[in-house]
Order: C-alpha cells, then structure tokens, then sequence
C-alpha cells in the first residue's frame, strides 16, 4: 500500500511542477520554422501541455488503483492478503500513456 502513496505523492509533485511550469513559462509561436527539431518539441508537447495531461491522466489512474487496492483489502479480506502480491504494486505503479 505504500507504494502507491509514494507513487501517488510523486505524481501529484510532478504535476505541480508542470502546472506550475505551464503557468510561468510563456512561449510565443510566432517564429517557429517547421525545419527546427526544437520549435516541434515546442510546438507539439510543450504548446499542447503534454506533460501536463499525461501526470493529470496518470494520477487520476493512480487514485482508481488506490481506491479499488482499499475496497479489495476490506471487503475481500482473505482473499486479499492470500492472493495480491507485492509486485502488483510495482507493476501498477508505472507511468500510465494517454497514448
């Protein structure tokens, strides 16, 4: 269970930071060349806030899993402590892509 407050922690800190990032950072697009590797990043995932939306998306996912983890340990007591392994939480705790 742990795991998925530190992975629920780091997300939402991330997602801050990009929200934050968002806020600050303003980029004009007026000169951008479509030949630059750089005005594409720019273009395509800073413009659009793609970082921003994949932690959002991501810690949505997070607080599901968290919920579904608790509702399973009560009411399934049992069968949760014999069958729900540790590794569950390792593999669930990877970064989810909205794409």
């Amino acid at each position: 269970m742990n795991i998925l407050i530190v992975n629920q922690s780091v997300i939402d800190m991330c997602a801050s930071f990009f929200t934050l990032l968002t806020a600050v950072v303003e980029v004009d697009g007026t000169h951008m060349s479509r030949k630059s590797v750089h005005d594409q990043f720019v273009c395509r995932i800073w413009l659009g806030r793609q970082p921003l939306w994949d932690f959002l998306v991501t810690s949505t996912y997070g607080i599901l899993l968290t919920v579904l983890d608790r509702y399973a340990a009560v009411v399934y007591h049992v069968w949760y402590h014999n069958n729900v392994r540790s590794s569950l939480y390792y593999f669930s705790s990877l970064p989810k892509y909205t794409k």
